[in-house]
């Protein structure tokens, strides 16, 4: 099956998704973006690489929609809202139009789940993997960021730890376990979880990494209890050992914040001091072997 040149990709595949009005139905250089009166433009972007972020053989609908909301939780972390989105696919020839067909179909899905739309983007041919972008805008009144934890501070996540590393064990067929594989291809951006937060990020890394940036940027310490990280109960019955792996595995997209109370799942606490403490019941250190993914 062949694919269809670059401008009838666009028209086919990616106008119908330009449904803000700045996106000028694609036809434009260049999209036109506002933030609402009183709040400050937030953007992030993340690129996925075949093979390296995500199977290559996986669904294109589901790769899309992971693309997206990986992108999405970055917003959440910030206490931003999210509008619209810049799409960039750098495409093998083995991607064909009903492969198009299916991952437009994807983004279609979210764009009505959370209310955005694409503005822009651009599409080229390369002999090497294929390699997605997306640089994703929203807005917030109060930006969270990740250098507001002081001492005395809860540290809290959003919901269950090691379903991301976990759930590519069950999308590679190492694991029995459909919501895994589930949780894994759709993680779901926290909007509105960071308000009210000191400090926030994205648990892309691992918690104990992600938690240790925040620690960095704020010039403090955490303590985190081994017992009180929440897990699914498909991941709690994997044993101690994922318990522990689930705190450095990554690829959960919830968010682990600080704040005096919250309604997410209090983990820990702020402290004096610098980097991250894991202790279990009795308070004694838990060593860990990795403190999360790392970008080499």
């Amino acid at each position: 099956m062949s694919r269809s040149g670059e401008f009838e990709l666009i028209r086919r595949f990616l106008a119908p998704l330009a449904t803000a009005a700045g996106a000028r139905d694609l036809e434009d250089d260049a999209a036109l973006i506002d933030a609402p009166e009183g709040q400050r433009l937030v953007v992030t972007t993340d690129t996925m690489v075949e093979g390296v972020h995500f199977p290559g053989d996986g669904p294109p609908g589901l790769i899309a929609r992971r693309l997206l909301r990986t992108n999405l939780s970055d917003l959440a972390a910030m206490g931003a809202r999210p509008s619209g989105y810049l799409l960039n696919l750098a495409l093998p020839r083995r991607i064909d139009d009903p492969w198009l067909e299916r991952f437009a179909a994807g983004l279609t899905a979210d764009q009505g789940e959370f209310g955005i739309s694409l503005l822009g983007g651009d599409t080229v041919a390369t002999p090497g993997a294929l390699t997605l972008t997306v640089t994703a805008f929203g807005s917030a009144a109060s930006p969270v960021h990740r250098s507001g934890a002081r001492p005395g501070d809860l540290v809290f996540v959003t919901g269950p730890i090691g379903d991301g590393l976990f759930g590519l064990k069950a999308v590679r067929g190492e694991i029995a376990s459909p919501r895994l594989a589930e949780r894994y291809w759709l993680p779901s951006p926290r909007f509105g979880a960071a308000d009210g937060a000191t400090a926030a990020a994205d648990i892309s890394d691992g918690l104990i990494a992600d938690l240790g940036h925040i620690c960095r940027a704020s010039s403090v310490g955490a303590v985190v209890e081994l017992e009180a990280v929440p897990l699914s109960p498909e991941v709690a019955a994997l044993g101690a050992q994922a318990r522990l792996d689930a705190l450095t595995g990554g690829d959960d997209y919830e968010l682990v914040l600080t704040a005096r109370e919250s309604a997410a799942v209090p983990v820990g606490r702020i402290v004096r001091g610098e980097g991250v403490t894991v202790v279990d019941g009795a308070g004694r250190p838990v060593p860990l072997l990795r403190q999360g993914y790392t970008h080499d």
